[in-house]
């Protein structure tokens, strides 16, 4: 039996191109299905930790932090726009027009990897993608997060239990600060095996051989 490759997918659900990198990994593995096994683990990241439950209009906010103008966010949007269409993930433009906090979305994340069955942290995780992404909802609202979770087929009860609580911030808080002092300061950031990286959204191809590459090394 081939050895598992680890995947340690660090990223946030209000980063696009964390969207694109997943959607392009999931196609290499697609790919290579018959020949890699692979174990995929998120990890939590917040790009603005200080960001309010309300949120920010979202272009004022990229006008602030990265100093864009209108027309260069527009050009950014329709390219993100394309590459999911791509890869077959909708970004609806024009329904995301704040950013959100999303510290209790990887709460959640992290105990579905916790709790949950195989396979229910990565549901959650696209499902929380579509939501801000395509839908254009909030992941800050527990609202939002409760019904994303229903979806998914986790228990809401306990999923609105930990919201209500401090339960998992503390893990949450640790496992973002051992990637940032780690070097990680941009996302997503994918580590494969606790060594080897790959930074942002890149074509599935760049996946595919980086795990098969990897792959024939533990066959060795």
């Amino acid at each position: 039996m081939n050895a598992t490759i680890k995947i340690d997918f660090v990223s946030d659900v209000s980063c696009p191109w964390c969207a694109i990198g997943l959607k392009s990994l999931e196609t290499a593995l697609d790919r290579l299905q018959d020949e890699v096994q692979t174990e995929i683990h998120f990890q939590p990241f917040e790009l603005n930790p200080d960001m309010p439950p309300e949120g920010q209009d979202i272009t004022e906010h990229l006008s602030q932090k990265y100093g864009s103008t209108p027309q260069q966010l527009e050009q950014a949007s329709e390219a993100i726009r394309q590459r999911g269409a791509d890869l077959g993930f909708e970004f609806g433009m024009g329904k995301r027009d704040r950013i959100y906090n999303t510290f209790d979305a990887h709460r959640l994340l992290h105990w579905a990897a916790l709790e949950g069955p195989a396979g229910s942290q990565h549901a959650l995780k696209m499902a929380l993608f579509s939501a801000y992404f395509t839908e254009g909802l909030s992941p800050a609202s527990h609202e939002v997060l409760l019904q994303k979770v229903g979806e998914t087929g986790l228990d809401t009860e306990r999923a609105q239990a930990i919201l209500a609580s401090d339960e998992f911030a503390a893990e949450v808080r640790e496992a973002e600060h051992f990637y940032t002092s780690h070097g990680i300061r941009s996302v997503p950031a994918i580590i494969l095996n606790d060594k080897h990286l790959i930074s942002g959204g890149q074509p599935p191809e760049v996946f595919e051989q980086a795990l098969r590459q990897i792959a024939a090394e533990l066959a060795r």
